[in-house]
């Protein structure tokens, strides 16, 4: 089908913590099961439950490191003495197939991802507003006061980065941001 064809590129969301990217992202997915979400690589263990393959590719640091030298990796960090990262080859072969890819990350990595796979495009998931953000942050109860005052700070850096993103979304009302997403990664009807 030529409209699978043209939609195929890779769309990176990135947005700070409480705007709702994981919810919009399972909407999304539900509603056009032709994408594939990336799935990142790691050097941590396998948690109970977990799928080499399905939730992440368990790798040693050893053959992990090896991709990072070989340019396998569209971006990669370490955290918490683990290294993660987004493989290069799944991504391609998806795209090859005709299937639109979706990679949902940090702001490090969208723009390390904008210089390693130029022809991706970038969107900036952003809250109504700033109060929303905290209030939505707040309405989880599952931080303390300290985490939610880091959650906020990070918040800041990362909406100051709007300028570097192909687009902007405002998650206010789900529905409407669902469709809007819809239509920047041209998934939608076609337009006359």
């Amino acid at each position: 089908m030529a409209r699978a064809a043209s939609s195929a590129r890779l769309t990176v969301i990135t947005g700070p913590s409480g705007v709702g990217k994981g919810t919009l992202v399972s909407r999304l997915l539900q509603r056009q099961p032709r994408i594939w979400l990336s799935i990142s690589a790691t050097t941590r263990q396998p948690r109970a439950g977990e799928v080499d393959g399905v939730h992440y590719f368990f790798l040693s640091r050893d053959a992990f490191e090896a991709q990072v030298a070989a340019g396998g990796f569209l971006e990669w960090a370490e955290f918490a003495g683990n290294l993660y990262g987004t493989p290069r080859q799944p991504v391609e072969q998806h795209l090859a197939e005709g299937r639109p890819v979706l990679l949902e990350i940090e702001l490090e990595g969208a723009r390390q991802v904008r210089h390693s796979f130029p022809s991706g495009q970038q969107l900036l998931i952003q809250p109504p507003s700033f109060e929303e953000l905290e209030r939505r942050i707040r309405g989880r109860g599952t931080d303390s006061e300290a985490a939610i005052a880091k959650r906020l700070e990070r918040a800041r850096v990362e909406l100051a980065a709007a300028a570097e993103f192909d687009a902007c979304l405002v998650n206010g009302d789900l529905e409407v941001a669902l469709a809007d997403l819809e239509q920047l990664m041209d998934l939608g009807t076609s337009k006359s």
